[in-house]
Parts: structure tokens; C-alpha cells; sequence
């Protein structure tokens, strides 16, 4: 199977028939333990903190398609984010960049802190900046790519290069991108995350998150933390995320088609006074992006003249519903300096209040873009 095209990996790693039936989806395990044939001899698992046949399903796919040996499950991408960073230990330092997810950045500011964990920040958009503020602390460089809600984009290798230099791994939260578009363990770095609830999942309807690796160190590691920490999804939501992989690719493509239809309208609107998509040839990290992504993605923000304007643009659309998240098959708008990123407020991460997050779906471009322009106007 590790010779198929991404869209057929999708679709069949992890998943083959059930063998009793030939159910051709994987079976939803609802069960919280297991019979064991004879005292400590568990089949495959004892208990299902440890582990699920469904889990297992959507573990195996996600790291066929990340090109990683390992991957692991969780109940959310902030509890992925937080059992990957209890393998770090007091005194240790996270490099980060200055352009996150507002709860990766209360994660480490305002909970690992107290735990004796470091971070700093910095702008990753040139690696130089990167090896100028490592120290011999540093033990993971945490890179987003494309940003959440800015869209910069950061060179992976060159920036993985450098960390392994230091002694650091790199992490990529690759959720925006996806592995259909850009795959980071392939360009250097050691550990990626997602938040499989946006892309991965695509239909707004479970919450759960995924570590991945090929880093038998790390993954040992992780191994031992999934069951003793037990921040584990239900076979429900792995079930729902097997369906959801299935159609990555098609959506992504759709995704990426919408998405670039608004930029370039908004680009040209006098209402608007910047645009933060890089499949636009004027975004300053245009041809990184274009060396080690496929296409675009599907997120845009654009900044309009005040505070008062960007809320009322995003409470005028119709077909972008006003709502936190991305990732879905349905386009949704939001102002993140009100919304996600209220939890970087007053850090040097805070996000100005005319700044409108856009995540672009699959319905038709022309509809997405005629309602974008009836809430401008």
C-alpha cells in the first residue's frame, strides 16, 4: 500500500473489510474493555484508554499520509499539544513562532509555566531569526505553516536544519495545510500535529486531535503518555474522522479553488486594506510556499479600516456563518482579536482588531464571493 497515491491511502490504509461480516467501513468499537482469553493476555488491547480497533484504523491512515511510523490519537488538538509537551521536563524551553494558535500560546503561557517550561517567541519567516534566539534549553522549535490567523508561511527545512544543529526537534502544527498539501516530516521536521477536528475530520462534527512521528524515541514516549495521561478520543469521533480522511484530497482541492476565488476579489476591493493568502504573488512568503506546498490552502484573512467595520463585515455574511474553527465543508468567518485569539490579548501575539479570519468551504467560489461583497458593501 506505501506505493498508492494519497487519495487511495485514504481511503484503504487501516481500513480493510471487517472480517466477520466484510463491513466495508471500519466498525465503531463501543466498548470500554476487552475479554481476555487468559489472565494478562489481552487479544490486542485490555482497555480502551489504551487503545481501539477504530483508533487504531485512523492512527494507521494518518500516518500513511503524514509519511510518519507513528501516529497518535487524541481527544482534542490542544490535548494533543499538551501530552507531546509532558514529554518535555522543567527547566526545558519552546521555541515558538509569533504567529499561533491563540491556545498553543495559553498552553505554554499561562499552564506549562507553572510546570517550570520556557517559551519565546520569534518570527520565523527568516530561519537566521531562529538560530539567533536557540539556547542549549531548547528542546522543540514549534513551527505553524501557514500561520493561524496571519498565513506566513515559515521555510520547514531550513528552519529544521537549524534546530537539529542546536540539538532540537522541530514541531509543525500542519492543521491549516494538511498532509494533502504539504507534508513537514518529509521536509526535515521531527513531530507533526493537528487538530483533526478542522481539515482532517471536514464536517464540523467531532473534536479530536493527532501527534505523528517517526522518531522512535518520541514515540515511545508518546506511547507510554496516551495511557497514563488518557487524553484519548472515543471510537465515535475516530469513526467520524475515518469517513472524513476518505474525502481529504476532493475537498482540499475544493477548498483551495474557493479560497483563492475570495483572495484575489478581496485583493481588488477598496474596502479592503490587506490580504493574507500566499497563493497571492505578492505574499512575501509566495515562493516558500510554493516550493514545499501543492496548492494554497483554504484559509484567508484580510484586515478592513477599524474595529467597528471588521465586526460588522462578519456579522453581514450569509453563506460564511459566524463561528470559531475552520476546516469544514461549510465557510465560516470570524474576527480572531474577539474570538480565537482573545487568549494572546495584551502578548506581543496579539492580533489587531480589523483583522477578518476567513475559512473559505466547499460551496461554489462565485456564491462565497457575491456574499462577501453584499457584507463589504
Amino acid at each position: 500500500m506505501s506505493e498508492s497515491r494519497f487519495q487511495t491511502r485514504a481511503v484503504h490504509v487501516g481500513q480493510e473489510p471487517e472480517p466477520q461480516h466484510g463491513a466495508v467501513n471500519v466498525p465503531i468499537f463501543q466498548t470500554s474493555t476487552f475479554a481476555q482469553p487468559a489472565v494478562g493476555r489481552p487479544r490486542s488491547h485490555d482497555y480502551a484508554r489504551g487503545g481501539n480497533p477504530t483508533r487504531d484504523a485512523l492512527q494507521a491512515v494518518l500516518a500513511s499520509l503524514e509519511g510518519g511510523a507513528h501516529a497518535f490519537c487524541f481527544s482534542s488538538g490542544l490535548a494533543a499539544e499538551s501530552t507531546l509537551l509532558l514529554c518535555l521536563s522543567p527547566g526545558d524551553h519552546v521555541l515558538l513562532g509569533d504567529d499561533v494558535y491563540g491556545g498553543t500560546y495559553r498552553l505554554l503561557a499561562r499552564v506549562l509555566d507553572r510546570w517550570g517550561v520556557g517559551f519565546s517567541t520569534v518570527d520565523m519567516r527568516e530561519a537566521d531569526n531562529v538560530r539567533q534566539v536557540l539556547t542549549e534549553r531548547t528542546k522543540l522549535v514549534w513551527v505553524e505553516t501557514p500561520t493561524n490567523p496571519l498565513l506566513k508561511i515559515v521555510d520547514v527545512a531550513a528552519v529544521a536544519s537549524i534546530a537539529r544543529e542546536a540539538g532540537a526537534r522541530t514541531v509543525v502544527d500542519n492543521t491549516f495545510a494538511t498532509p494533502y498539501l504539504q507534508r513537514p516530516l518529509e521536509l526535515g521536521a521531527d513531530v507533526v500535529v493537528h487538530s483533526v477536528t478542522k481539515y482532517l475530520g471536514g464536517h464540523s462534527d467531532l473534536v479530536g486531535g493527532a501527534v505523528i512521528t517517526s522518531d522512535e524515541e518520541m514515540a515511545e514516549r508518546l506511547g507510554f503518555l496516551v495511557n497514563a495521561v488518557g487524553a484519548v478520543p472515543g471510537p465515535m469521533d475516530c469513526y467520524l474522522a475515518l469517513r472524513g480522511v476518505k474525502t481529504l484530497a476532493i475537498r482540499m482541492e475544493a477548498h483551495c479553488r474557493g479560497a483563492r476565488a475570495v483572495a484575489e476579489f478581496l485583493a481588488e476591493h477598496p474596502k479592503v486594506s490587506r490580504v493574507h493568502y500566499p497563493g497571492l504573488p505578492g505574499h512575501p512568503g509566495h515562493d516558500i510556499a510554493s516550493r514545499q506546498m501543492s496548492d494554497f490552502g483554504g484559509m484567508v484573512s484580510f484586515e478592513v479600516g477599524s474595529a467597528e467595520e471588521a465586526i460588522r463585515v462578519a456579522e453581514s455574511t450569509e453563506l460564511f456563518f459566524l463561528a470559531e474553527s475552520l476546516g469544514g465543508v461549510e465557510s465560516l468567518i470570524e474576527v480572531p482579536g474577539a474570538m480565537t485569539h482573545m487568549s494572546v490579548a495584551g502578548s506581543p501575539l496579539e492580533v489587531s482588531p480589523t483583522l477578518i479570519r476567513l475559512s473559505v468551504g466547499i460551496e461554489h467560489p462565485d456564491d462565497l464571493v457575491r456574499d462577501l461583497a453584499r457584507a463589504l458593501g
